[in-house]
């Protein structure tokens, strides 16, 4: 039997040790490579597309180091996981740092939560969003199998994303306002949330993707 093997793009941020440790823990067999080399990247059955930190510093290392064309190749060709910055990445543009061009693969925006966000209640809410939130699920999806609606995730974000297509958002998140928390089409599937961190429920999801053949 073949190992599969995904590979875990490597372009300088993002706690790429606690994500690979996390997919070789749900599938002791596959083989999780972290790498910069397109050729091993799109060689890889799956890809995982992570991120943390400032989109501006994330989207100028990706084309620094020719990464953006890998990654719309991978969208094109294997399953593709993004999480968190890698995710807003995906995006048209994003409004932190004053605005940036992002890889353009969704139509869409990375929004600021805002100074002055509340709750229902009018209790002012702390940004970044840091912790747990339940997440909707708002189709059925491969890489839902075995988690249940409205489950709870670990977020740290102060920008969250918008889309022009609702029919790409699979998952949405409430804080202060309502944001897109996971968005799917064909064999793409992207988290705001940080699976690796997020216990049972983001353990699944992982188990889920290094199961899943890219069709929805």
């Amino acid at each position: 039997m073949t190992r599969t093997t995904v590979a875990v793009i490597d372009y300088g941020m993002g706690n790429l040790h606690s994500a690979a440790k996390a997919l070789e823990h749900v599938n002791a067999d596959a083989r999780v490579v972290v790498s910069a080399d397109p050729e091993t990247i799109l060689s890889a059955d799956r890809v995982v597309f992570p991120g943390v930190g400032a989109i501006r510093d994330c989207v100028g290392e990706i084309r620094r180091l020719g990464l953006d064309q890998v990654v719309q190749e991978a969208a094109k060709t294997k399953p593709l996981l993004g999480i968190c910055v890698g995710m807003q990445s995906m995006m048209s543009h994003s409004q932190e740092n004053g605005g940036v061009d992002c890889l353009d693969l969704y139509a869409g925006e990375v929004r600021f939560f805002g100074n002055d966000l509340k709750d229902g209640e009018g209790e002012k809410l702390k940004v970044p969003h840091m912790g747990w939130n339940q997440v909707a699920q708002l189709r059925s999806h491969p890489l839902w199998n075995d988690i249940p609606d409205l489950a709870r995730f670990y977020f740290v974000h102060s920008y969250y994303v918008t889309v022009q297509d609702d029919a790409l958002i699979t998952g949405r998140g409430e804080y202060g306002v309502p944001f897109v928390a996971t968005l799917g089409r064909d064999n793409v599937f992207a988290v705001q949330f940080h699976p690796e961190k997020s216990q049972k429920s983001g353990l699944t999801l992982l188990k889920n993707f290094m199961q899943w053949d890219g069709s929805a």
